[in-house]
């Protein structure tokens, strides 16, 4: 039953890309037009690059949900611009990060005012997804994390976790969070494939700056990623299945973090299916 329960999460996935040069030629050649693709944005490059990558992949027939940082707002009215123009490109569902900006770009520096923004505006997207965090936030405690979905809940409609490497943890947290009563759907965040080195180089591409806020931040990873025998995500799924395929988890899916090794992630997933037999 589990196993049946893992392939229709591997069916439902969400595919997180970075707004590079050749992201648009990789998605087209590699992604199905029914696997969802998330576009993430950069505090050093600001939000164009995310908003026209979202815009040209909508056009051509993808379902896309662009990440619109609270911190990279300048204000109210940036923000109806930026969703009159996702609304024009026909897309109807937002991920809403706090984001890593520092200073904020202008009057925002949480998600959740942003989010009670855009009720005001007459909710112009039907999704609307947060954060939430199985392992710890580097600057904000646990019990925080879970009270700020508490407080998202009734202006959200889904949760994406980020990033775990533990499937103990990772079960633990999603109990938790169903005890507090947050019932919003969780889309599971799953790092691909990716290699080390390959990792490496991908932060070292965003910026310099930036990659030494993503070595920094997430150091835990190089250290997971070069662990003996590397990283291998079905090892997680598998060992994390049964908290993750339950009717209780409420897991709507995966979300898995591409590091923009899209090729790599898609035929991984293709792999597994075959292997889970469907």
């Amino acid at each position: 039953m589990a196993a049946t329960g893992l392939r229709a999460l591997l069916n439902s996935v969400r595919y997180e890309v970075l707004p590079a040069k050749a992201t648009e030629d990789k998605v087209l050649a590699h992604v199905p037009r029914d696997v969802v693709v998330t576009v993430t944005a950069s505090p050093v490059k600001g939000l164009e690059p995310t908003l026209g990558l979202t815009e040209r992949l909508a056009a051509h027939g993808y379902r896309v949900v662009p990440h619109v940082p609270a911190r990279l707002l300048r204000d109210d009215l940036h923000l109806k611009e930026v969703a009159d123009r996702l609304g024009e490109a026909g897309v109807d569902d937002v991920f809403v990060p706090a984001g890593d900006s520092d200073p904020p770009a202008g009057v925002y520096d949480g998600a959740l005012p942003v989010l009670r923004r855009l009720g005001e505006l007459g909710s112009p997207f039907a999704r609307v997804g947060v954060t939430g965090y199985p392992e710890s936030h580097p600057l904000i405690h646990d019990d925080v994390t879970i009270q700020a979905m508490w407080d998202k809940r009734e202006h959200a409609t889904y949760i994406v976790s980020n990033l775990c490497f533990d499937p103990r943890v990772l079960g633990e947290w999603i109990t938790r969070i169903r005890r507090r009563d947050v019932t919003l759907p969780v889309h599971v965040g799953v790092a691909g494939p990716v290699q080390r080195a390959k990792l490496l180089a991908m932060a070292t591409k965003i910026g310099v700056g930036e990659s030494t806020r993503f070595l920094t931040k997430h150091a835990s990873w190089f250290v997971r990623f070069a662990a003996p025998g590397g990283y291998a995500p079905e090892r997680l799924l598998i060992r994390a299945q049964d908290a993750l395929t339950a009717p209780s988890a409420g897991v709507a899916g995966l979300h898995l973090f591409t590091f923009n090794q899209i090729a790599e992630t898609e035929r991984w997933r293709r792999a597994l299916l075959d292997r889970l037999g469907g």
